[in-house]
């Protein structure tokens, strides 16, 4: 990331910074790794520790599915495409798989947030499907629109606020910093000439007038498996000014260019953000490959040792078949998947694509929650079937019982 100032900041950090009257605004250090990391200084109209009221909100935990933690393993296909939006950004998110290093879902936020939140164990991103908006935090404000990503640090204080259309936004948080892969950067955190996007193409928060109204103010706080509620007589977002190297910001996946060649590229150069144990990978409208006798379908790959999940945006996936927009597909390790019956012979000749995708890949195996399972269509596995023997198959199994192939 590359150091922004927004508002007003004194000449030299940790010196007196006085307001109109005389008394001092309150200097934060906003960091992560202790003093180490990537850090921001915020100066406050008031302390951000004058909390009058703390209270306990809720448990938060998650649960894997019956049928992940007793079923066969294999292939998913789970179809959000007809789930109802409910809810806001937080309090309306579906969490659909999970493991110790990332959570992720859906949301379809019905209502713009009326407390404020801040995930004090995990950063936070949002790919913004449909919809537009504001993402309004103590550092400014970011608006948003469709194939937005909102990468939000751990600690953030924010509110979403959706506007009048349509929102559906994969969502997702982990306890590591959401960053771009260290192979796209040079040892001064510059992208570098063969990034497939560069510095220019991410958006900080905006500048905006520091907030100094008083009230009653809630900020949910999540940490340590529970919400917690501090109330503040001050707005959160009282910052007059701030620098630094971490703060939120937004990505479009437009903006994403796709690494091509003459023949069939790995999932890899599509790496967009690289956290702790897991990658987000942007597949993007591209050219095909140009080898005389190039395959632009995938060949067929064994996860060894990651979990490959992705979630589908638009467009025509040329190696998928019966995979409805707004579904996710579920690869776990130790078993082979690739092109679905007839899409490598048809995707010889073919010059491009248009197909839009998030891929997240696990290193460390994902549970399905009981959401997921219950979204989810059982005959996938089963979609690799050539059409001509579907028959016969559903026959073989229908004869070991409807527990064999459910409807």
């Amino acid at each position: 990331m590359f150091y922004v100032q927004r508002g007003q900041v004194p000449h030299k950090r940790h010196t007196q910074f006085r307001k109109p009257d005389g008394s001092l605004y309150a200097e934060e250090l906003f960091g992560v790794e202790g003093f180490a990391g990537r850090s921001s200084l915020l100066y406050h109209h008031t302390p951000p520790t004058q909390a009058y009221g703390i209270e306990k909100v809720a448990d938060v935990a998650l649960e894997a599915s019956d049928e992940d933690r007793t079923g066969p393993h294999r292939h998913h296909l789970v179809n959000t495409r007809d789930l109802a939006p409910r809810g806001d950004a937080v309090s309306g998110r579906v969490p659909l798989f999970f493991n110790n290093d990332v959570t992720f879902g859906v949301v379809l936020p019905a209502e713009p947030m009326r407390t404020y939140y801040r995930n004090g164990e995990a950063d936070e991103m949002f790919f913004v499907h449909t919809g537009s908006g504001v993402l309004d935090t103590n550092f400014g404000p970011i608006p948003y629109g469709p194939g937005d990503y909102l990468v939000i640090p751990i600690g953030t204080t924010y509110q979403l606020r959706p506007g009048d259309d349509e929102q559906r936004m994969l969502w997702l948080e982990c306890p590591s910093e959401i960053e771009p892969p260290k192979r796209y950067r040079n040892d001064y955190g510059q992208l570098l000439e063969h990034s497939p996007y560069y510095q220019r193409d991410i958006r900080p928060p905006d500048e905006a007038a520091a907030h100094t109204e008083t009230g009653d103010f809630v900020v949910d706080v999540k940490t340590r498996g529970r919400i917690t509620a501090y109330h503040y007589r001050h707005h959160p977002f009282d910052v007059v000014g701030w620098d630094g190297y971490l703060w939120p910001f937004a990505f479009n996946i437009g903006d994403f260019e796709p690494i091509t060649g003459r023949i069939h590229q790995p999932p890899p150069v599509h790496l967009t953000f690289q956290p702790r144990n897991f990658v987000v990978c942007s597949f993007v409208p591209r050219k095909f490959d140009y080898h005389p006798l190039s395959i632009p379908a995938p060949y067929n790959h064994s996860n060894i040792n990651s979990d490959e999940v992705i979630y589908y945006v638009a467009g025509n996936f040329m190696s998928r078949r019966g995979v409805d927009i707004s579904s996710f597909t579920v690869h776990p390790a130790g078993i082979a998947h690739g092109p679905h019956p007839g899409t490598v012979e048809a995707s010889i000749g073919k010059e491009g694509t248009e197909e839009l995708a998030v891929m997240i890949d696990t290193f460390h195996p994902l549970h399905l929650t009981p959401q997921a399972s219950d979204l989810e269509d059982d005959r996938y596995p089963y979609s690799w079937i050539p059409p001509e023997d579907a028959g016969e198959h559903a026959r073989e199994l229908s004869e070991r019982g409807p527990e064999a192939f459910p409807d």
